[in-house]
């Protein structure tokens, strides 16, 4: 029976005890890929120490699916990766290279000292386009920065 991996918090860096944990491999397997992989390449500091971004422990699952449950060899994940990598930078160059559609946005009459809250039409719109392989909740985690700029800047004028 295949062991659900937890999900990963909300952090700019983990360390590699961390990354460990979230992904279900031993440190020291972790530093074996680094040398396999060359995609995997976490940010050293003191005493090179490793401190892995959010991506990075993406691919760490991708590498530990490819070798533990699809039963690929180092080579042949290695090769594997190179290939899923490739396509999803097309991909990225496609939806680059598509029109966007613009969305306005006035939120309670548009008054700025309204509560900030999604309207019911956006949100509609967000979903659907995370069934369509979007990532409605990076789409949420950006309007929310946003939202956490402009109160900043409404403060400083």
């Amino acid at each position: 029976m295949e062991k659900t991996l937890p999900s990963i918090p909300a952090k700019r860096y983990f360390t590699i005890g961390e990354v460990g944990d979230l992904c279900g491999v031993k440190p020291h397997v972790l530093r074996y890929w680094e040398q396999e992989f060359t995609q995997l390449r976490p940010m050293k500091r003191r005493g090179n120490r490793r401190y892995y971004q959010h991506h990075e422990v993406l691919m760490i699952r991708r590498i530990r699916e490819l070798l533990y449950d699809q039963g690929f060899t180092i080579s042949g994940a290695r090769n594997k990766l190179q290939e899923i990598v490739q396509a999803e930078r097309e991909q990225r160059r496609h939806d680059e290279s598509a029109p966007i559609e613009v969305i306005e946005l006035t939120v309670n009459g548009g008054s700025e000292s309204d509560d900030p809250v999604m309207p019911a039409q956006l949100h509609n719109q967000l979903e659907s386009g995370a069934k369509n392989g979007a990532s409605f909740s990076l789409v949420h985690e950006v309007r929310r920065e946003l939202l956490e700029i402009r109160e900043l800047l409404r403060h400083q004028v």
